[in-house]
């Protein structure tokens, strides 16, 4: 049997980064985001974020895709929250995301960083964020 442990902080946007997840509906849609992960054997540690973006950090298992477990993730959140009827408009996902690794020993650091978005956001836009975000972490972004 394989034993794997690696730990992956995503992010990702509404699309268009509405400003669709409001304080009303938040909650829920982590909740069930965190619940449905669960449910697929994704294991999830925690989700939280802010009014146009999610954060999570989960652990990969040794027969998991990042790919995979972001479309799982993303596509049916996305469909429940249309079914729940919970914003007026069609809800989407943007298509891209980030994903890192984090080691075992930043884990804490970025659960509190995730568990404390709304203070955080009161500090710093998700641009400020995704803008840092890039930079930290040295990806490429290609304009179209």
């Amino acid at each position: 049997m394989p034993f794997v442990k690696i730990w992956i902080h995503a992010v990702w946007a509404t699309k268009r980064r509405e400003k669709l997840l409001n304080k009303e509906i938040r909650p829920a849609v982590f909740e069930h985001i965190h619940q449905n992960a669960l449910k697929k054997e994704i294991l999830m540690d925690c989700v939280n974020g802010h009014i146009e973006h999610v954060h999570c950090l989960f652990r990969l298992k040794n027969d998991q895709t990042i790919s995979k477990v972001m479309q799982l993730i993303k596509g049916e959140s996305s469909f429940w929250v249309n079914k729940q009827k919970l914003i007026k408009s069609n809800f989407e996902w943007q298509d891209e995301y980030f994903a890192v690794s984090v080691s075992e020993s930043q884990v804490n650091t970025v659960r509190r960083y995730i568990q404390n978005q709304e203070t955080h956001h009161g500090k710093k836009t998700f641009q400020q964020e995704y803008d840092a975000f890039i930079e930290k972490y040295g990806f490429q972004v290609f304009k179209q």
